[in-house]
């Protein structure tokens, strides 16, 4: 499996996890707040980084060939 990059070891840590969880609350509360067909499109495209920063993955790395779960990142 290859290495994380620079961009994955920082979102697999604590603070990209807290940045990611942000980020999906700020998307969230745009999305609802905006309403309609966008905003609800915006709303479920936040669900992404809010739950990958929740529980601990990280698709940017699956998406490079590195490990899903933070953890393992943060371990190789």
């Amino acid at each position: 499996m290859a290495t994380p990059n620079s961009v994955a070891r920082f979102l697999a840590s604590d603070t990209g996890r807290w940045l990611r969880v942000g980020a999906g609350l700020g998307l969230l509360t745009t999305g609802l707040r905006r309403g309609g067909a966008g905003g609800a499109l915006t709303a479920v495209i936040a669900l992404v980084p809010l739950a990958a920063g929740t529980f601990d993955y990280c698709v940017i790395s699956f998406l490079l060939g590195g490990p899903l779960r933070g953890q393992e990142i943060r371990e190789g």
